[in-house]
């Protein structure tokens, strides 16, 4: 507004003394024979009308020119909501593309960069467990669970002792919800654990967004999580429940090359590998080659190596190796870590889909390029 009313001072003061000339002029035609004013007159609205600089007309078209301009400005700026609303409505709902995810993504993983006060500078692992737990608590007998919904987000279900601890993966995305609003919880949980995978050198995790998110009527039970003191009876019967083969049950568990156990959290202690914020096969590997050892200690039964006692396996991580179905794809991957990354970005997109009614097909999931690209 300050601005129109310097050009409009400006005008008036260029206008002023060509207005001055204009009327000395009009004063001596005034002087003139009655006569002569008439045929004067007479000439001068009989041809187009001429008009010298500095006209009064000019100046009060000028000036109402400027006026309108500076009242559409207050207007304007008194309502940028309402206009921004209105071009909104205009332009219809906001559909976000591949880009908007990619943003997205982007963000996780400078977030990720950013904030290393976490287990072993990283909260990278604890970011793929809430995308696996949301996942894996889906039961194709009654098609129920699943990433579809994200009702960890309510008491029942944030509860449940397999949930322990990720309370921090989800305040972790939090800011990326409010940066990002249009982004469903649901489809923000399972993008922050494709993006986990590949910063942390995994394989490629192919993606497809339309998870919505539901009410707490929606949480699921207490139990659908693998239980880690069981055997190999109960992984087949927790991942068979999703639909799972023994292929990928021992794909999947390749995840445990990540991340840590937490006596605050599932009782256990303990990294599964040297490495835990890079996903490699080395899990395989530490499986077959190490010597295991049961744990001397008054926690839950686990295993230690006899080495260096600072790694530690679960007893279904051991049911791997000790069941004749299992243990083929243990000594594969150990052996070859593309087949073990093509196996679990399969694995974890088959995972990470299940229960979804997604209204866009297989053929139309988005490849995320990484930091490392």
């Amino acid at each position: 507004m300050a601005s129109v009313s310097r050009s409009f001072t400006r005008a008036l003061r260029t206008a002023a003394p060509s207005f001055r000339a204009a009327s000395t002029r009009s004063s001596a035609r005034f002087a003139v024979p009655q006569q002569a004013f008439r045929h004067q007159s007479r000439r001068g609205y009989s041809s187009e009308r001429n008009l010298p600089d500095g006209n009064p007309d000019v100046m009060l078209y000028g000036a109402g020119a400027l006026l309108t301009l500076a009242a559409g400005y207050g207007l304007y700026t008194m309502n940028k909501e309402w206009f921004g609303e209105a071009a909104k409505k205009l332009q219809g709902p906001f559909v976000p593309k591949f880009e908007d995810y990619q943003q997205v993504y982007n963000s996780i993983a400078a977030r990720l960069e950013e904030r290393d006060d976490y287990d072993d500078g990283s909260f990278g692992p604890v970011l793929l467990r809430l995308a696996w737990h949301c996942s894996g608590t889906y039961d194709k007998e009654t098609g129920t669970g699943g990433s579809n919904g994200a009702t960890m987000r309510f008491t029942p279900e944030g509860s449940h002792g397999a949930n322990a601890g990720l309370q921090s993966a989800r305040d972790f995305l939090d800011p990326i919800k409010e940066q990002y609003p249009w982004i469903t919880y649901s489809d923000l949980w399972i993008l922050g654990g494709v993006c986990a995978i590949q910063e942390m050198q995994g394989p490629k995790i192919p993606y497809r967004p339309g998870r919505s998110d539901r009410d707490v009527s929606f949480c699921t039970p207490d139990g659908r999580l693998p239980d880690a003191s069981k055997d190999q009876k109960h992984v087949r019967a927790i991942f068979g429940r999703m639909g799972f083969d023994d292929k990928e049950m021992v794909a999947l568990s390749g995840a445990h090359a990540l991340g840590r156990c937490h006596e605050d959290r599932s009782g256990y202690s303990g990294p599964w590998t040297f490495s835990p914020t890079t996903l490699t096969n080395d899990y395989y590997k530490l499986l077959l080659e190490e010597k295991w050892a049961w744990k001397k200690w008054t926690g839950p039964k686990q295993f230690e190596d006899v080495k260096t006692k600072t790694l530690m396996m679960l007893p279904t991580d051991m049911a791997l190796v000790q069941d004749k179905g299992f243990r083929p794809y243990v000594e594969k991957y150990a052996n070859d870590n593309e087949a073990f990354f093509k196996d679990f970005s399969d694995g974890v997109v088959r995972l990470f889909e299940l229960g979804v009614p997604f209204t866009v097909a297989e053929d139309a999931r988005w490849t995320f390029k990484s930091s490392f690209d």
